[in-house]
């Protein structure tokens, strides 16, 4: 993928800045690409991608479970019924999903991910995922996760790192390479 840049039409963020050119459509916007640049990048591998997910995970625990706390007292902890009611629905499962939508569209990773150096991009052309497909890719996450994980685990072993999330979204989880420095010695042994 190497060349000249070459000028590609994307979406265009929702600004005054695209309106007033009048020259493109609203929902275009022209970007010039330097192909050069995709060298620099690689699949983000599995282990990283659990590593992130730890991340992510430990920090919406941080979130949730003081406010299930402050919903549902203790008895939250110690209740036999899997969903405790309204709240928790909103608190456990819709909250930290707009969040992980919202953080895919804004900065096109998690603050795991983000911790990680790694994000989520189109697969196609290396850009932000849309709204579409970072709604699609949640929703994809609970069809990787229902017959046994296979989805998930389907990272480790596909050439482009894709779980099935990303494959139904049309997305890939990239990362700069890795900068090699060769060692050295300072003395003979």
């Amino acid at each position: 993928m190497g060349g000249a840049p070459r000028c590609v039409l994307r979406p265009a963020r929702a600004d005054a800045t695209v309106a007033a050119r009048g020259r493109w459509p609203l929902f275009l916007e022209r970007t010039v690409v330097d192909d050069t640049q995709y060298g620099q990048y690689e699949y983000a591998g599995f282990w990283i991608r659990v590593a992130a997910a730890v991340i992510d995970s430990i920090l919406v625990m941080f979130l949730t479970i003081p406010l299930l706390f402050a919903v549902y007292g203790r008895d939250y902890w110690v209740s036999e019924r899997f969903i405790q009611g309204p709240a928790d629905i909103l608190i456990s499962y819709v909250l930290p999903a707009i969040a992980v939508i919202a953080f895919w569209i804004a900065r096109g990773a998690t603050p795991g991910k983000m911790a990680l150096s790694i994000q989520v991009v189109d697969a196609g052309s290396g850009a932000k995922p849309t709204p579409g497909q970072s709604i699609g890719r949640y929703l994809g996450y609970y069809v990787s996760t229902i017959p046994l994980g296979l989805g998930l685990l389907w990272v480790a072993i596909d050439p482009k790192k894709q779980g099935w999330h990303d494959k139904l979204a049309g997305t890939v989880v990239i990362r700069r390479k890795q900068a090699t420095q060769p060692v050295s010695f300072t003395r003979q042994p």
